[in-house]
């Protein structure tokens, strides 16, 4: 049964499962919000309008997530490629993830890569990669 307390970030869920569960029993907690530290890094490495390129701390990342969640719904996430460092404390996922542009229905499909460096059991810092160009075309594109 999902949890009530993040039924705001439902429309990532897709994108929050496939985390959870590429990470396994390498951090402790269930949602995507349980597994980070409370002053959490989270950097992407690309320009959206709307989205900073560096958060700190959870309350941020939860907020940046709202707005996330008001603009695009995910269907699905999937194409999971898990490469672990020898130590275990880096991890680095690739994958894609697929939905709506709500305000448009424009469809909006991207590839990523993050590297996630774990400490005490929780993801301390997030290093995220993203086809830009995929991005643009489905922010930008004009009401079907």
């Amino acid at each position: 049964m999902p949890n009530p307390k993040y039924a705001a970030y439902e429309a990532a869920d897709p994108y929050f499962n496939l985390v959870r569960g590429a990470l396994g029993d390498l951090v402790d907690g269930e949602h995507f919000f349980d597994i980070v530290t409370d002053d959490v890094l989270y950097e992407v490495l690309y320009n959206v309008p709307g989205w900073p390129r560096i958060i700190r701390g959870r309350p941020d990342l939860m907020a940046q997530f709202k707005g996330y969640c008001d603009s695009i719904e995910l269907q699905s996430a999937d194409k999971l490629i898990t490469h672990k460092t020898v130590n275990g404390r880096v991890l680095v996922i690739e994958y894609e993830v697929h939905g709506n542009i709500l305000a448009t229905g424009v469809k909006y499909n991207n590839r990523f890569c993050s590297i996630i460096k774990i400490e005490n059991r929780k993801i301390a810092h997030w290093r995220d990669y993203m086809d830009s160009l995929a991005a643009w075309n489905a922010l930008t594109a004009r009401a079907q």
